[in-house]
């Protein structure tokens, strides 16, 4: 598959766990260096205004945080028709504007031939820059498995250093 791949983190840093892809991002950076082909952006809250980002890109990986119904820290991937679905119910502004962005890629055939949404169920979107115990205990395993995804489509990630304790339990 040609085209470059997009590792997009969504959220609100302000309400702790809706920040949960960003401090995901922060966490990849920490881990890994991308090779040339994979650009990883910090989208914020923005909705619109990254569709720019999905010129020639073949392959979408979006963090954010992800209502699952589950208990809080579980984690979520969602792949296909799926991802129109999760991002219907509202649970903060951002995901208002990524619906946009996806519908308006497609309209202008900028939709990326793959698209997978990881994350996690978050325990609180309150005002803070923290995230929440349980889903703190699980931002290495979200990592972990979005450098996994990367690995699988055949992209060759350098890793810094390895996280501690993933999938330990501690």
């Amino acid at each position: 598959m040609t085209g470059k791949t997009l590792v997009l983190g969504v959220g609100n840093p302000l309400l702790s766990d809706d920040g949960v892809g960003i401090h995901a991002l922060r966490r990849l950076y920490e881990l890994a260096q991308f090779p040339e082909e994979v650009q990883v952006v910090d989208g914020g809250t923005s909705g619109l205004d990254l569709l720019h980002y999905l010129e020639g890109t073949s392959r979408l990986i979006i963090i954010d945080a992800v209502e699952t119904g589950g208990p809080p820290g579980t984690l979520a991937r969602i792949t296909g028709d799926r991802v129109p679905a999760y991002l219907s119910p509202k649970m903060s502004p951002h995901e208002i504007g990524l619906p946009d962005m996806l519908f308006a890629a497609q309209l202008r055939d900028l939709y990326p031939q793959e698209v997978v949404v990881w994350g996690l169920q978050p325990a609180t979107t309150e005002v803070g820059l923290e995230l929440s115990p349980p889903v703190a205990a699980q931002l290495d395993t979200l990592v972990e498995s979005i450098l996994q995804e990367l690995q699988e489509w055949g992209i060759q990630v350098q890793r810094i250093f390895a996280p501690p304790n993933v999938g330990d339990g501690g």
